[in-house]
């Protein structure tokens, strides 16, 4: 946005080479372990740090007063405040994690200009009134508009009724794995695995790994169903479970499987690789899939476990994928953990707590937290180990181990 608070760019998004070469570039200003050791923040070529580096190269308009991230530009036109919110603001790689603030010596090494970057508030943070325009328009009277977690993970982890000792799948595309900590964990191990210290809402950090999700099954399913196959989502979960064999396993991470022309040649493709192969038909390859997410949730849960010392008493699964009976029950028999499924929408519910804690209405988080639990039936699914599952946790860990 310009001085006057208007909008003078539309979002740009910088992918692929052009932020490959951003990375290159920037790790030749900068270190990669230092960015980590500042930030910790995951290497991902989305993070803002490099599309942003990419668009300074581009040229940023000439006009330019405040970067908004998306969340923080609906908040804006909503109330006319410019701030960034924490959660979401750790993503773009630019805030030192000890400090939750804006690192201006890493922003400004970079020759990103210092004035660009908004106030980082904390969610919860009242920011003004809706605007009188807005509020005559939609009839609303006396609304106050308060930053939630701005960062759909953020607000899907403060939506989720976490035990003590729990960790968290927010299963979507995506998967994101992880726990809650009371702070960031930073050291050259966690650096090595790529785990991110991303903010979350009330003073605590979402310690976590972005994993291949439901994305590649979706990929496959479009694919099936370009060829008039038969793929209602309720019955090929039915079929899968019926199955007891483990044909074919696969490593969701592949960055082949990320955005391929045809999912199905890719998983052909790699299984080559690791000397299987699977009947072309939806319902053995669905169940490959299936499987090797749930065992490689189990490989990053026990790294989580490693990595902070503590052991994981349950995983709880929220977002949309918690709706997959099959897997659901997989990841409880491959992580031997007892797993709680839902709520499905975590995110929404994540929003109106965090308004809820700050308008007073809960006194804490945790308060929060055991009334969602109250007041909505999760679904709990206890491990059924069996030998099968063993060997099959055997044989995952020889594919993850060539990636």
């Amino acid at each position: 946005i310009d001085a006057n608070g208007s909008i003078v760019e539309d979002p740009i998004c910088y992918r692929d080479e052009r932020t490959a070469s951003a990375m290159e570039q920037v790790f030749a200003l900068l270190p990669r372990e230092e960015i980590y050791a500042r930030t910790g923040i995951q290497f991902l070529k989305l993070n803002t740090l490099f599309q942003l580096f990419a668009h300074r190269q581009a040229g940023l308009p000439a006009n330019t007063a405040k970067l908004l991230l998306i969340p923080d530009l609906v908040n804006f036109l909503l109330t006319g405040t410019a701030v960034t919110e924490y959660t979401n603001a750790t993503t773009t790689q630019l805030v030192h994690a000890a400090t939750g603030s804006w690192d201006q010596d890493l922003i400004e090494r970079l020759q990103f200009p210092t004035g660009l970057f908004a106030e980082i508030v904390m969610a919860g943070t009242e920011l003004g009134a809706l605007k009188l325009e807005l509020a005559e328009e939609l009839r609303l009277q006396n609304v106050r508009v308060i930053a939630p977690a701005t960062h759909d993970t953020g607000s899907a982890v403060a939506g989720a009724p976490l035990q003590d000792g729990w960790a968290y799948i927010s299963s979507g595309t995506w998967s994101l794995v992880g726990v809650e900590l009371e702070g960031p964990l930073i050291n050259a191990e966690v650096a090595r695995e790529n785990f991110t210290n991303e903010g979350g809402v009330f003073g605590t950090i979402r310690f976590l790994k972005n994993v291949m999700g439901l994305w590649v099954l979706e990929s496959c399913r479009r694919e099936w169903l370009e060829r008039g196959l038969a793929v209602d989502y309720e019955v090929l979960i039915s079929e899968v479970a019926a199955r007891d064999d483990f044909s074919a396993l696969l490593y969701p991470d592949d960055t082949r499987l990320f955005n391929p022309q045809s999912m199905n040649a890719a998983i052909v493709e790699q299984l080559a690789e690791t000397g299987q192969s699977v009947s072309d038909e939806p319902v053995a390859i669905t169940k490959a899939i299936l499987d090797s997410l749930a065992l490689r949730y189990a490989s990053v849960i026990r790294t989580i476990e490693r990595l902070t010392g503590k052991t994981v008493n349950g995983i709880q699964i929220v977002g949309g994928g918690s709706q997959n009976v099959y897997l659901n029950q997989a990841t409880a028999n491959a992580t031997g953990k007892p797993v709680l499924a839902g709520p499905v929408e975590a995110t929404v519910i994540g929003n109106v707590l965090v308004q809820a804690v700050a308008s007073g209405r809960c006194v804490s988080l945790f308060e929060a937290r055991r009334h969602v639990a109250a007041n909505l039936s999760l679904r709990r699914f206890d491990p059924q180990p069996s030998s099968d599952w063993k060997i099959a946790a055997q044989r995952f860990a020889e594919i993850e181990a060539r990636f």
